[in-house]
């Protein structure tokens, strides 16, 4: 359990946990796919995000559904399944 807590490589005891921890934080490889990973993350979260509104703006009927797929930048299909879901 303490190398979980550990933020620095060299203070863990477990060698295999050091040096992938090293790896992501140290190598430009595990960085740039520490990255990644992360940008994908946050993406989805907007993505997610954003069809919840989305849904709201929707259910609200003030907006035709190819504005909320513009504003949204979400697809005319996808937007015809969140409309599909409300009723």
């Amino acid at each position: 359990m303490h190398d979980f807590s550990c933020t620095n490589p060299a203070d863990m005891n477990y060698k295999v946990l050091a040096d992938r921890t090293r790896y992501f934080k140290e190598d430009k490889e595990g960085l740039e796919s520490m990255c990644k990973v992360v940008e994908d993350m946050i993406n989805e979260e907007v993505k997610e995000s954003n069809i919840a509104i989305a849904m709201r703006m929707l259910e609200d009927g003030k907006l035709s559904l190819e504005e909320v797929a513009k504003y949204f930048n979400l697809t005319a299909e996808e937007v015809n399944m969140l409309s599909k879901e409300l009723v």
